[in-house]
């Protein structure tokens, strides 16, 4: 296997440093190229350093001159801003781009690395979610490969290697049911920003915990598995694994069902996007069968957490209607983690903004990164009508 360079977009997040362990295991086949951060600058600096990135981005422009002073002893080179992402990972320096930023934003610099061939490590699952059929269009049409570094679909993923063309039945997407998998539905409602950032097995950003904990992120990654797997939305289920050992199954019309393992830990997917096709040894848990003991399979309770079929009816209405669904996703979120609103108020922001929002059936670039924009609008006065309502 020939050394590959790698781009990590995101770099200070919890993917990103992860990431960067698997390279600091492997140097001699990982080199870093690029890494960018929004904010982290002292992280950044410091990752820079330690991997001699060949450039770095930060993306608040406010922050450039820290950065460049830090690194300039380094002769390592400095830019700012989303554009210069856009820019630079379409060099010829670079094998492979690890999409690590949050939520919509990392868009447009996962379409430029698409349009110039790159290999896509993708983890940013919103990419797919809001822009899904132009992703994948132009990675067809540019030859780039979009490998997954979600748990799940990198699972998914996985099984299908071993499918020899057979059609997929069905996906069954693991989920491990978050904080409040046992809690009723008026404790749930109930809920501080502290007991949703409280994930029973994963360790993640704020962002996507609380997405965990509302089940919204299990409806992003429904969104996700359709584009990347070709598969319609009613042949993707959801099922309550709280161990989160299995982390994604695929069946076929025979009824048989290929299962990928292994403890949380997202550096395995991670480096099987990066070293796929092949296999290489990683410093982690190993699963030990005679003490597993036990796996658990229950069906989501969709009352409890009616973000599930929030997703399912945009992937049904399809268009923009997914975008707008993520907007004010992105919003709500932001809001309850600023305690604005309370934990149902979420998915009722969301309800609300697609039940509202300006559909269009066939949207091009231009009319997802517009529809954005109006949702969050559109999500956010919702969200500023409850919190002049509400007191906490």
């Amino acid at each position: 296997m020939e050394k590959r360079r790698i781009a990590i977009l995101g770099s200070t997040g919890s993917i990103g440093r992860q990431a960067l362990d698997v390279i600091r295991q492997h140097r001699d086949l990982f080199e870093v190229e690029l890494l960018t951060a929004n904010n982290s600058t002292d992280l950044l600096i410091r990752q820079a350093i330690e991997f001699d990135a060949n450039a770095v981005v930060i993306c608040n422009e406010d922050r450039y001159g820290e950065v460049r002073d830090a690194l300039d002893p380094h002769f390592i080179k400095v830019f700012a801003g989303m554009q210069s992402v856009c820019d630079l990972v379409t060099g010829d320096n670079i094998d492979i781009v690890l999409t690590s930023m949050v939520g919509f934003s990392g868009l447009s610099s996962t379409v430029a690395a698409v349009k110039a061939g790159k290999t896509i490590a993708l983890a940013n699952k919103e990419t797919l979610v809001a822009a899904g059929k132009i992703v994948m269009d132009l990675a067809a049409r540019h030859g780039s490969r979009i490998l997954p570094v979600d748990s799940e679909h990198s699972a998914i993923f996985q099984c299908l290697m071993g499918s020899a063309g057979a059609d997929i039945e069905k996906i069954h997407l693991t989920a491990s049911g978050g904080p409040f998998r046992t809690w009723t539905k008026e404790q749930i409602a109930a809920a501080t920003r502290e007991q949703a950032l409280n994930h029973p097995n994963w360790s993640m950003g704020s962002k996507i915990t609380i997405d965990s904990a509302t089940m919204m992120n299990k409806g992003l990654e429904i969104i996700e598995a359709r584009w990347l797997f070709g598969t319609p939305g009613d042949r993707i289920q959801v099922v309550i694994h709280p161990e989160s050992i299995i982390h994604s199954m695929i069946e076929y019309a025979d009824g048989s069902v290929i299962a990928q393992m292994g403890h949380p830990d997202m550096r395995e997917a991670i480096q099987f996007a990066f070293s796929y096709p092949h296999r290489l040894p990683l410093d982690n848990r190993k699963l030990n069968f005679a003490k597993l003991g036990k796996m658990s399979f229950f069906a989501p309770d969709q009352e409890k957490f009616p973000a599930l079929g929030l997703a399912y009816e945009s992937l049904e209405k399809g268009g923009n209607m997914a975008c707008i669904m993520n907007a004010a996703n992105e919003a709500a979120v932001a809001a309850f983690l600023q305690e604005r609103i309370g934990f149902y108020d979420i998915t009722d922001v969301v309800h609300e903004t697609m039940a509202g929002a300006d559909f269009v059936a066939d949207p091009d670039l231009e009319t997802i990164f517009r529809t954005n924009e109006e949702s969050l609008i559109r999500a956010n006065g919702l969200i500023d009508r409850i919190a002049g309502r509400k007191s906490f």
